[in-house]
């Protein structure tokens, strides 16, 4: 990415802000980690306070001046706005373009007319990961959820062997593939490529998403054997319009930038020449802030102008969908924020040589750090975020592919076992009508299959490429 990453602000640092030894340190970022899981769990803060705080008292456990920790939470917090902030925008403009216009909708109905029997899970987990591209996960779940109660009615399916795949597809999308918050970050914080993160995260998501979807609902329908809620479905925007998107034209708004860039990491592969003029121009266009903003600038008109939206009503819609992402951009700059004070403390330092001693490979490594950042603080975010942070030093010897494996392994990790500190768990939990121990048997074995099946096969691409 072409904004400051984290490993540059590293090398400008002269020396750690701490000299404190690596036993202190070790203590320092346990209790700084334990403080964030606190004001979260026990003290319910929000997210962006609880890290903000968790950085100071990390500072002050390994005896950093408060100046010199102030200093490197803020530059921090700062370079991985800078990274991600435009990225998460431009993403939130086309998830409302998407659902505002009825494209979502399209999309669904479209498959959903082609599809029925024992094909519907497969069907369903298709729909959610296309939706899942350009969406947040909560964003997802609610444009789903409708979908997913109305084929159980319909079809007089279990709710599992509906529900499970699709949300699959939504988690999966949210935690190995850009342009989502936490995969974004974690390219930023470890210098990885994009493109070819990209590439190998929708190699990595094929397998485990049918095996976490379709394939677990079979077992998941077994054990929760539930129909939908009798409540009334949530009305759906397109109903509200008098004409919505093709189906062509929304699946091509959807996918553009995830082609733009997959054509910048090809060129750059094959050709590998930056004089070129063919890998200039693509240098250009597949990168992430032109790629979103070409796709939304085409969305205004292949989604907006198709649904009958004015010129007044798409400029509302572009407003409504940038207030709800102002809590993500927070936390997200407060985990950069967490994340530079652990590097400038020289943490990662203390890893880097901890881990000369250790048998673990460093994708186990990042892998393991977030599935404990993760089950901690409930948040897939936080835990991809910190734990990039953490292992950044190991990447920086690494190949460009071995990089975006690192990437996807700490966003394995993140997905690890959810439970009753993660907002999901709730969502999931309401939508479904179901009780807790159910939605342990479901949604949280599902969510620690996602994250074990594709640690797995990112450990697997690794001794192959």
């Amino acid at each position: 990415m072409t904004s400051l990453s984290v490993e540059t602000l590293a090398a400008d640092a002269v020396e750690p802000i701490t000299s404190a030894g690596n036993a202190q340190l070790g203590i320092a970022v346990l209790a700084g980690i334990a403080v964030i899981v606190l004001l979260i769990t026990k003290f319910k803060m929000h997210a962006f306070l609880a890290l903000t705080i968790g950085s100071l008292a990390l500072g002050s456990f390994a005896g950093a001046a408060p100046a010199k920790t102030i200093a490197s939470f803020t530059a921090g917090l700062g370079s991985t706005v800078a990274g991600v902030g435009v990225l998460i925008a431009l993403g939130a403009i086309l998830g409302k373009l998407l659902a505002d216009s009825g494209g979502a909708d399209q999309i669904v109905d479209t498959i959903l007319a082609k599809t029925s029997g024992r094909a519907m899970p497969w069907a369903m987990v298709l729909i959610a990961s296309i939706i899942g591209l350009p969406l947040f996960f909560e964003v997802g779940i609610v444009l789903m959820i409708p979908v997913v109660l109305l084929v159980a009615k319909r079809g007089n399916y279990s709710l599992m062997r509906i529900g499970i795949p699709a949300l699959a597809g939504l988690s999966v999308m949210h935690g190995l593939i850009p342009p989502h918050p936490g995969p974004l970050v974690a390219i930023d914080a470890l210098g990885a490529n994009l493109g070819v993160t990209l590439a190998l995260g929708v190699l990595v998501a094929i397998p485990t998403v049918i095996i976490a979807g379709p394939i677990f609902s079979r077992y998941a329908a077994r054990w929760v054997d539930i129909k939908a809620p009798e409540k009334m479905i949530p009305q759906r925007p397109s109903e509200e319009l008098d004409r919505r998107p093709s189906f062509g034209a929304t699946l091509a708004t959807i996918l553009l930038p995830v082609v733009l860039m997959l054509v910048k990491a090809l060129v750059d592969i094959v050709v590998d020449d930056p004089e070129q003029g063919v890998q200039r121009v693509t240098d250009v266009i597949g990168s992430p802030l032109i790629a979103l903003l070409a796709a939304v600038i085409v969305g205004m008109f292949t989604l907006g102008r198709a649904a009958g939206f004015t010129k007044g009503r798409l400029s509302t819609t572009v407003e409504k969908s940038l207030a709800p992402i102002a809590g993500v951009l927070l936390i997200v700059g407060a985990g950069g924020g967490f994340k530079q004070t652990l590097i400038d403390a020289g943490v990662g330092q203390m890893i880097l040589d901890f881990s000369k001693d250790w048998s673990i490979p460093a994708l186990l490594l990042g892998w393991l750090i977030a599935v404990g950042i993760r089950l901690a603080t409930g948040s897939a975010t936080v835990a991809t975020i910190s734990a990039a942070g953490l292992v950044a030093p190991l990447a920086a010897d690494m190949s460009t592919t071995h990089a975006a494996l690192l990437v996807l392994a700490v966003g394995a990790g993140s997905l690890f076992f959810s439970h009753v500190n993660d907002a999901g768990f709730w969502l999931v939990k309401e939508y479904f009508g179901m009780d807790v121990g159910q939605t342990v048997k479901t949604w949280s074995v599902m969510e620690t299959i996602i994250s074990v099946v594709s640690l797995a096969f990112i450990l697997l691409l690794s001794l192959v490429l």
